[in-house]
C-alpha cells in the first residue's frame, strides 16, 4: 500500500517519529541478520568463526563504498521529491542503481584478483585460509544483491517510505534464518556447504530483498514509480551524485581508519583491556541504533523540505530528531552509570574485564549528549548535500584529536587505559559541538544537489 503522508507539511514531530520507528526496527533486524549467521557458523568451530570474522574486515570495503552512494542517493532523491519533481527523482534513482551495478563489478574484480592475497596478508593460513576464501568469493561475487538491496532502500527512504525497507529486511532476515542451517549442515535435500553455506544463505536472502525493492519501485507500490522504459544514462546527474558520494565514502573511510588505529592502541594494553573495549563497542552499537534511525529520518526531512523551499522546517526537523535522541541517551546514560558493572557482566564475569569495562562505560556516557548532537546533525548535513563539511569535521575529530589524545593521555594516568576512554569522549564532545556550530551557521541551506 502506498503511503500518502506529505513530509513537507503537518506536524514535524510526528513526521520524525513516522520515519524513525521503522528505521529503528530495520536496524535491529539487520543486526539480527548478522548475529544469526555467527550463531550457526559458531557450531562449525573456531576456524570457521575466525574465517567469517576476517572476511568481515574485507567486507567493510563494500560498506565504505556503499555509504557514499547511499548518502548521495538519499540526498538527491529527497530534494527532487520534496520539490515535486518526481520525474527527476525517478531518473536519479535509476542513475543510483546504475552506479550500484558498477560498484558491484568493482567488488567482484577485487575479490577475484586480490581476495586471496588480502586474506593471506591479514594472516589467514591453511584450513583457516581455505574457509575464508570460500566464504569471501561467494559473498563478493554476489555483491550486487547487497549493493542494490541497500540502494533501493535508500531510494525509498529518500521519498519518505521507511516502512517498505523495514518489511523487506524482515523478510530477508527470516529467509536467512531458514537457509542458514539447511545450507551449512546439509539438512534435507540441501548440500552440506559449511561456511560457504552461510555465505550462500546471505546472498540469497539479500537477493530476495533486492528483488522485492526493485519490484516495489517499478510496480508503483510506493510513492515513487521507476519507469525503466524511460531509462537513460544522465551523466550530469551521475556527476552530481558522485560529488556527494565521494566525500560520503571518505566519511566511512575516516571512521574505519580511525577505528582500526584506535584498536591498535587499545591492544597494547593487553587482552583484558581489548576484551572490555570489544564489549564496550557492542554496547555503543546498540546505543547508536536509534541515533542512526533518527539521523536517517532527519536526512530525509531536511532534503525534502529544502526541495520544497522550506529551510526553516528542514532545520526544525533536525533539531527535533536530535532532541529525541539526546533525551533517550540521557536515560540510557543514567542506567549505564548506575548498573555499569552488571551490564558488562552480562557479557563476561572476569574481574579485570568488569572493572575496565565499567570504567569505559562511565567515561563514555559523559559524551552521550554530544554523541546525539553530532550523529544526527551529521546525517542532517548529509541530507542537505553538505557532505564535504561533515567529512572534514569527522576527519579532524577522529584523526586529529581522538588518536593523538589516545596515544598521549594514558601516560598522564600512569599507563591506565582510562586515558584512551577520555580521548574517545573528548573527540565525541568536539565533534558534536562543531557539527552543531556548522549546522547553526545555516550554510547548508544554500547547498545545491
Amino acid at each position: 500500500m502506498i503511503e500518502k503522508a506529505d513530509l513537507t507539511r503537518g506536524n514535524v514531530f510526528n513526521n520524525v517519529l513516522h520515519l524513525a520507528w521503522p528505521m529503528v526496527a530495520g536496524n535491529v533486524l539487520q543486526n539480527a541478520f548478522n548475529v544469526v549467521d555467527m550463531i550457526f557458523v559458531g557450531r562449525l568451530g573456531p576456524s570457521a568463526i575466525a574465517a567469517v570474522a576476517l572476511c568481515g574486515l574485507l567486507m567493510q570495503i563494500s560498506w565504505t563504498l556503499l555509504i557514499g552512494v547511499t548518502i548521495g542517493t538519499t540526498a538527491m532523491v529527497a530534494r527532487f521529491y520534496g520539490a515535486g519533481d518526481r520525474r527527476t527523482a525517478g531518473l536519479t534513482a535509476m542513475q543510483s542503481i546504475s552506479l550500484g551495478i558498477v560498484v558491484s563489478l568493482l567488488l567482484v574484480l577485487f575479490v577475484n584478483f586480490f581476495g586471496r592475497k588480502a586474506l593471506v596478508a591479514l594472516g589467514a593460513r591453511d584450513e583457516f585460509l581455505h574457509l575464508a576464501v570460500g566464504y569471501l568469493n561467494i559473498v563478493f561475487d554476489g555483491s550486487v544483491t547487497l549493493v542494490l538491496f541497500f540502494l533501493t532502500s535508500a531510494i525509498m527512504r529518500g521519498i519518505g517510505d521507511a516502512r517498505s525497507p523495514m518489511l523487506i529486511i524482515a523478510a530477508s532476515t527470516v529467509i536467512n534464518i531458514v537457509l542458514d542451517p539447511l545450507l551449512i549442515f546439509g539438512i534435507w535435500i540441501f548440500p552440506e556447504m559449511g561456511v560457504r553455506g552461510a555465505a550462500a544463505a546471505t546472498v540469497i536472502a539479500q537477493g530476495t530483498g533486492m528483488a522485492a525493492g526493485l519490484y516495489i519501485l517499478t510496480r508503483g507500490h510506493t510513492r515513487l514509480t521507476i519507469d525503466w522504459r524511460r531509462y537513460r544514462l544522465d551523466f550530469n546527474l551521475i556527476w552530481r551524485m558522485l560529488k556527494l558520494a565521494v566525500p560520503g565514502t571518505m566519511q566511512g573511510a575516516v571512521r574505519s581508519l580511525g577505528n582500526l588505529l584506535l584498536m591498535r592502541i587499545v591492544t597494547s594494553f593487553g587482552v583484558l583491556t581489548t576484551a572490555a573495549y570489544g564489549i564496550g563497542l557492542r554496547l555503543d552499537l546498540i546505543v547508536m541504533m536509534p541515533g542512526w534511525a533518527l539521523g536517517a529520518a532527519a536526512a530525509t526531512l531536511v532534503g525534502q523540505n529544502l526541495g520544497a523551499g522550506q529551510p526553516d522546517r528542514a532545520q526544525r526537523s533536525a533539531w527535533i530528531a536530535a532532541g529525541l535522541y539526546a533525551a533517550l541517551l540521557l536515560v540510557i546514560g543514567a542506567v549505564f552509570f548506575v548498573f555499569s558493572r552488571q551490564i558488562i557482566g552480562l557479557f563476561n564475569q572476569t574481574t579485570g574485564i568488569l572493572e575496565i569495562g565499567s570504567e569505559y562505560l562511565r567515561v563514555r556516557i559523559g559524551g552521550y549528549l554530544f554523541l546525539a548532537l553530532g550523529l544526527v546533525m551529521a546525517s542532517a548535513l548529509n541530507g542537505a548535500g553538505d557532505t564535504v563539511a561533515t567529512m572534514i569535521i569527522l576527519a579532524v575529530s577522529l584523526l586529529g584529536i581522538q588518536l593523538p589524545l589516545a596515544y598521549v593521555l594514558p601516560g598522564l594516568f600512569g599507563g591506565n587505559p582510562i586515558g584512551v576512554w577520555l580521548a574517545i569522549t573528548t573527540a565525541t564532545v568536539v565533534q558534536g559541538l562543531v557539527m552543531v556550530y556548522w549546522f547553526r551557521s545555516g550554510r547548508w541551506k544554500q547547498r545545491n544537489v
